[in-house]
């Protein structure tokens, strides 16, 4: 692999700095990040070198390799607040991995085994951190009567579009910071900029008109097809288009 030839006489030095682990050592640290109920958090030993980065050797060419499913919500509820650290670091850990696998079979122009595990393992941390902020707007709705959220608002851009600004701290003021000021203009006027509103709304609302249009015409389809068909459930699945009416349609109900 080209990446490992470049960084494995980097690790090899890496492996002489630092001193190895121990048995027990090693037994200890995995000892510690296992959780009494629910679902194990799983570590690999720690090596402390470059070559973690890359997969099993045994998975080296392979089509396919075994994994499992991704954290949910309800596994993550259950776990500590030291848990959730640990396994965010697991989680980086094994993202980074996959990328640079995806990487080096990109170059090498092979197949990637397995590429859902990087769709698992976002989706994973995606939900590892909302449990967290879960737990963050609990304890300070608790404490202070509020979210704890970085305070936004929404605000338009200089082309008149409307977006959601995340406030963040600086440590000079607004007012004396031109260089905020000239990227975070929350204005926008001229003949030009109501121009082009006018036609970007002009084209939502098309594509809006389209959509309805094309999901009339598929629910008409599926009534005059399928006459004994249920309308609650097609509403559900079509919650814009008025089914109770169209299914009142002459040319529906006589056909």
């Amino acid at each position: 692999m080209n990446i490992l030839r470049r960084i494995f006489p980097v690790s090899l030095q890496l492996s002489k700095c630092v001193p190895p682990l121990s048995t027990q050592q090693t037994f200890a640290l995995l000892q510690r990040n296992v959780s009494p109920s629910g679902r194990a958090i799983s570590t690999t030993v720690p090596r402390l070198e470059l070559m973690e980065f890359f997969d099993d050797k045994k998975h080296w060419g392979e089509q396919e390799v075994k994994h499992g499913r991704g954290w949910t919500k309800d596994d993550l509820r259950i776990k500590s607040n030291s848990d959730l650290h640990q396994l965010w670091f697991v989680l980086l850990k094994e993202r980074n991995m996959l990328l640079t696998m995806e990487q080096e079979c990109k170059e090498k122009m092979e197949l990637f085994p397995s590429p859902e595990r990087l769709d698992k393992v976002k989706e994973s941390m995606d939900n590892l951190e909302e449990v967290v902020r879960e737990r963050n707007r609990a304890y300070y709705e608790l404490e202070t009567g509020q979210t704890g959220e970085r305070p936004g608002k929404v605000v338009p851009n200089e082309l008149g579009i409307r977006f959601y600004y995340r406030a963040f701290e600086h440590v000079i003021p607004k007012y004396a910071n031109p260089k905020w000021n000239e990227r975070h203009k929350f204005t926008y006027g001229g003949n030009a900029v109501r121009k082009f509103l006018r036609l970007y709304r002009e084209r939502l609302y098309n594509e809006k008109r389209k959509l309805r249009n094309r999901e009339r015409n598929e629910v008409v389809h599926l009534l005059r097809r399928f006459p004994n068909i249920d309308r609650e459930t097609l509403a559900q699945r079509f919650p814009s288009v008025d089914v109770e009416k169209l299914y009142k349609l002459d040319k529906i109900r006589l056909n």
